[in-house]
């Protein structure tokens, strides 16, 4: 089968022939017909091994004929891969490849980092980068779970989906921070976090970065927590199979809109990677297989 695979040259992956996938006995094999691409994932192209597997979002279907959708550590951006059974769901009709590919990351983290705030019906919930993929979905999750949203974006103009309030700067206290941004966004999403409240960081930045925040106003929330969210570590903690599932329910009802921004062949996988970490569009970059 064809398959991307990690090379020593930049873009740092190629399409190769390689060996089909066998599933084991947890495992289901999948066609793949759709992936999306993720910012961590293509930043951490250049640390990769060389051969490795790559990919972690994926659509297409199974061997039983049922569209799916599911998330692996690696493997996604091939023709075929074998997926644990907990970690796929079907598609519902009315819901395409690429949306249903855009889920995974995107949306597995947005639920669980609204998830570990809790409750949220009346919560002020700030949610960060919210024209990227997770961001967008946060903003709808919460405003369906009955927060009143604040997005936080680089362009006040922009139209983001489920929010109340579209921002460019932070003024205000919030019951629940979603911090896809990082860096100073993250610093500044501290120092207005209510007392009791969650900030939810969900990005890395640079390993030299340095955060700082004042001290002073993250003690005058008393109570106040920092939760950093890696989707992976999290994966054994909540019900993938039927969070995935839950999500495509939504899309398929209309109640979500999936954040798709870019459509390709996958053979123009190097194109949509400059498209991503030059932050050209807001949203997913979908490829589709064949």
């Amino acid at each position: 089968m064809l398959a991307y695979r990690i090379s020593a040259s930049p873009p740092h992956v190629e399409l190769r022939e390689v060996e089909e996938p066998v599933p084991s006995p947890n495992e289901t094999l999948v066609r793949v017909r759709a992936f999306s691409l993720n910012r961590g994932e293509v930043l951490d192209l250049a640390a990769r091994a060389d051969g490795a597997a790559v990919g972690w979002d994926f659509a297409g279907v199974a061997t039983t004929g049922e569209r799916v959708v599911g998330v692996v550590r690696g493997g996604a951006w091939a023709e075929l891969v074998a997926v644990p059974a907990s970690q796929l769901a079907v598609v519902p009709d009315g819901v395409s490849d690429a949306e249903a590919a855009t889920l995974p990351t995107a949306g597995l983290t947005a639920l669980r980092s609204l998830e570990l705030g809790g409750f949220l019906l009346g919560k002020r919930v700030l949610v960060t980068g919210a024209r990227g993929g997770v961001g967008g979905y946060a903003v709808q999750l919460a405003a369906l779970g009955g927060a009143s949203v604040t997005a936080l974006v680089r362009n006040v103009e922009t139209s983001v989906p489920g929010a109340a309030r579209v921002i460019d700067r932070i003024a205000d206290e919030f019951d629940l921070v979603v911090d896809a941004v990082g860096g100073e966004t993250f610093a500044a999403a501290i120092e207005h976090v209510a007392p009791g409240g969650l900030v939810v960081n969900l990005a890395t930045g640079s390993p030299d970065e340095v955060v700082s925040f004042r001290a002073a106003r993250f003690d005058r929330a008393p109570g106040a927590r920092i939760y950093t969210l890696n989707l992976f570590d999290e994966l054994p903690r909540m019900d993938a199979a039927k969070s995935l599932g839950r999500l495509a329910d939504l899309l398929a009802q209309r109640r979500l809109t999936a954040p798709v921004a870019l459509e390709a062949p996958w053979q123009e996988l190097d194109h949509a990677i400059d498209t991503l970490l030059n932050r050209w569009i807001g949203g997913k970059a979908v490829l589709h297989v064949g």
